[in-house]
């Protein structure tokens, strides 16, 4: 007998996924609903306020009071401006959040700075700045601007 591709069937098991891993167990699934509830009450905040929460998280949700995370004291003085509108659209969502108290850590980066470029200079720069550093005044007040013009100098004739 020849085998071939049409006379044998291989079962493949399906990719499993977070939330059937968590059922599995039970004490992991006893924590399924919350974890549920959680993440719909983010995507709520999120869609009220879509700006403030790409860096904000929840917290805590219990007895009507949220608790949300703020990378910094900035972020939370805008959000503190928005909390009637967040509440509002969350009670629309069916939350009843009475209060929100706002906790200020690093949970995620606020922002990602840009990389400082290099500046660049034309080799007619370098030499204008080297003459200078040779014709300024041998004065204990130039003495730093003299050091910093001849640094500069050799850092850029060796890149």
């Amino acid at each position: 007998m020849r085998f071939n591709s049409s006379n044998i069937s291989i079962k493949r098991r399906a990719p499993v996924g977070a939330t059937d891993f968590l059922r599995r167990d039970d004490k992991m699934a006893a924590l399924l609903p919350a974890i549920e509830r959680m993440a719909a009450l983010q995507k709520d905040c999120a869609a009220a306020l879509p700006a403030m929460f790409k860096y904000c998280e929840i917290l805590a949700f219990e007895a009507g009071q949220l608790t949300l995370s703020l990378p910094n004291a900035s972020l939370a003085a805008k959000l503190k401006q928005q909390l009637p509108k967040l509440q509002e659209t969350l009670a629309r969502r069916g939350w009843k959040v009475d209060g929100v108290k706002l906790k200020v850590q690093m949970t995620k980066p606020a922002e990602i700075k840009e990389q400082m470029r290099s500046l660049s200079l034309t080799e007619a720069a370098v030499t204008a700045f080297d003459e200078l550093g040779h014709t300024l005044e041998d004065t204990p007040q130039n003495a730093t601007l003299i050091a910093a013009l001849k640094a500069m100098v050799a850092k850029r004739r060796t890149t």
